[in-house]
């Protein structure tokens, strides 16, 4: 059970890697850097196509890496 746990726990560690990778940046030069994360904040604009795909898969992995984690603990 815990090679399980942890064979899936390493898998899902590199698929949210290859998330965050593949993800746009939201900041362009130092326009970006003077607003920050304000305009992603207040902003219209929604996440369409792959952009939508790789925020809500980001964002799946991720409470799976840490449910996958705590499942882990629990087994050892």
């Amino acid at each position: 059970m815990a090679g399980i746990v942890t064979a899936l726990l390493i898998i899902n560690s590199i698929a949210l890697i290859v998330f965050v990778l593949l993800q746009s940046g939201t900041s362009a030069g130092l326009s970006g850097a003077i607003s920050g994360g304000a305009e992603q904040l207040f902003g219209k604009q929604k996440a369409r196509g792959m952009d939508l795909f790789l925020e809500r898969g980001t964002i799946v992995t991720a409470v799976l890496l840490f449910v996958l984690a705590f499942i882990r603990t629990y087994v050892l």
